[in-house]
């Protein structure tokens, strides 16, 4: 899990916003621009989606990006790919180490399967990533419909693989003010859900706000 710091100076950002516990975003960043997610408080889950700013049917692979890297999990280094062989974005710095490929998005149905009949109705990133491409959040609407939802990344979510091949959702291995940052290798639209999920440790059972910041190419 290699540790790599960014030389980049937060006043020196083009665009930070906070984004609160549980909500979803959405934005452009272009080519040659830095991407940062930071992890205000630890412990919180951020699901994330990219596409091609140019033709939305062209987006993050987990499939492609994992048999690139010929790695499960994300940290500096790792080049994330799109479904047609193309790198979207490069993790230039990361100090939290590894990132999970594997779990996706909580949804009412993985709810109601994982946990219990009454959580469906609880608040979901299946939903929040709805939300955000339905209201365009970002004020240049890429035309993404609900097909367009695929497997994401979970920045700073714990995942193991069993030795079975399972799955296990685990206490998360972040902690306050470690970050992800990305260099855009194109022009991406970013949908992220800053994850509302209760019925697991992914966000040590309390949803926290996450800084996102954006920096001009260098």
């Amino acid at each position: 899990m290699p540790i790599v710091e960014s030389r980049l100076d937060p006043r020196y950002a083009a665009y930070d916003f906070t984004l609160p516990a549980g909500e979803p975003w959405q934005h452009e960043v272009k080519r040659g621009q830095v991407f940062r997610i930071l992890d205000l408080e630890g412990n919180q889950a951020v699901d994330t989606l990219f596409y091609s700013s140019a033709d939305p049917r062209e987006r993050y692979s987990a499939q492609d990006t994992i048999r690139a890297q010929r790695k499960l999990y994300l940290t500096a280094g790792s080049r994330l790919m799109s479904n047609l062989g193309n790198p979207m974005l490069t993790i230039i710095a990361d100090t939290c180490g590894r990132h999970d490929t594997l779990g996706g998005a909580c949804a009412a149905e993985s709810n109601t399967v994982r946990y219990a009949l009454e959580k469906r109705h609880m608040h979901n990133c299946r939903d929040n990533f709805l939300q955000a491409i339905t209201h365009c959040v970002c004020g240049a609407g890429p035309g993404l419909t609900k097909r367009d939802i695929v497997s994401n990344i979970n920045f700073f979510m714990n995942v193991p693989v069993t030795p079975l091949g399972k799955l296990t959702f685990e206490d998360g291995i972040s902690a306050p003010g470690k970050y992800v940052e990305m260099r855009a290798e194109m022009d991406v639209i970013v949908l992220i859900s800053n994850c509302p999920q209760l019925n697991n440790p992914c966000n040590g059972y309390n949803p926290t706000p996450v800084r996102l910041s954006i920096w001009e190419a260098q």
